[in-house]
């Protein structure tokens, strides 16, 4: 295939991938909303006002980012898991396996419709937090491009949580047991600061603490880790992963169901 033709193919599943879940948006970008007005209302509103300040900010300015975070991620990684399974499920996948089109095209295709959505969800969820607080950009090319490489990293994950599942409970074992509680526990709500020198320790381990933080820097200037340690983290995991998914395809691991 030469250029035009793969931009062509990338540009096919990127487009089929957007059409897919705008297509059903009362199931993929409604609910996020909801969602996140529910925790704006009840921890923003509610719990921040007796909290009080947090590394300088209001609580409502401190969790808005973390918040709009967890929607990116959530969302980038729900879509890939659960479109490419569909497809596998469905066969479809093998139509693209045995046509020219590269791998990488493939793997590509399903990324960047999954960054679309968490992307799209996120800019939903900050018009929300409009509502309730004032945003304040203070680095403003900074706080994009964490959050496209964030929206890039979790989609791949979902890409290969799809190629290892077999059933569709399986592409929900990873959200539920595990991206769940590293969000949670990865400074959305509360500055590491807080914790005991151990538990400091142990959330250092915990990969989604630096991509909060570093948005939150973004937003607002302040961060419990080194901003470049933690872009040299989201950027080596994205390689590792995109490396590892694209092997799983090149061999097709995982692509009958």
């Amino acid at each position: 295939m030469n250029a035009t033709q793969i931009a062509i193919a990338l540009w096919t599943l990127v487009s089929k991938e957007i059409r897919r879940f705008t297509r059903i948006w009362p199931q993929t970008l409604l609910p996020p909303s909801i969602t996140m007005t529910m925790y704006f209302i009840i921890f923003g509103n509610l719990i921040g006002s007796r909290i009080g300040a947090m590394d300088g900010y209001s609580y409502m300015d401190f969790i808005v980012p973390g918040l709009i975070m967890m929607a990116v991620i959530t969302n980038s990684y729900s879509n890939v898991a659960s479109s490419f399974f569909s497809n596998k499920f469905q066969r479809s996948v093998e139509e693209m396996m045995v046509s020219p089109m590269p791998n990488w095209v493939i793997l590509a295709g399903f990324v960047l419709g999954g960054m679309a959505r968490g992307l799209g969800v996120g800019i939903i969820v900050t018009f929300v937090s409009l509502f309730f607080t004032r945003i304040d950009v203070a680095h403003p090319l900074l706080t994009i491009g964490v959050v496209v490489l964030t929206a890039a990293l979790f989609a791949i994950g979902g890409f290969i949580n799809a190629l290892l599942g077999k059933k569709f409970d399986d592409i929900s074992i990873v959200p539920t047991f595990v991206l769940t509680p590293l969000t949670y526990l990865g400074g959305v709500f509360y500055s590491i600061s807080l914790l005991p020198a151990f538990w400091q320790g142990a959330s250092m381990l915990n990969p989604i603490l630096y991509m909060v933080n570093v948005f939150r820097y973004g937003f607002l200037g302040v961060s419990d880790i080194p901003v470049g340690w933690a872009l040299t983290a989201i950027l080596g995991f994205i390689v590792v992963l995109f490396g590892i998914a694209l092997w799983m395809l090149n061999n097709g691991k995982g692509i009958r169901s």
